[in-house]
């Protein structure tokens, strides 16, 4: 089973993405509060877990929905 492979800290993270947030500020503030990471790390970690193969087996749409945002962000610079 693919979840079995990433940690919890990864985990944690797709589940983050997968919430909304309300207000500015809201998502940070989850991320400092609920995995213990500054945000910059976060993204960081993000980014990297966005080409890991074993997040796409877990949670193919979340993944998918935040690598066309990615692509489409990097087609703006």
């Amino acid at each position: 089973m693919p979840y079995m492979d990433l940690g919890a800290r990864e985990r944690g993270i797709l589940a983050l993405e997968r919430r909304g947030f309300a207000g500015p500020g809201a998502k940070e503030r989850a991320i400092r509060e609920e995995l213990g990471l500054a945000p910059v790390r976060y993204y960081q970690l993000l980014n990297a877990l966005l080409d890991d193969p074993r997040a796409l087996a877990l949670d193919p749409v979340t993944v998918n929905r935040l690598r066309r945002v990615r692509e489409s962000r990097r087609g703006e610079r």
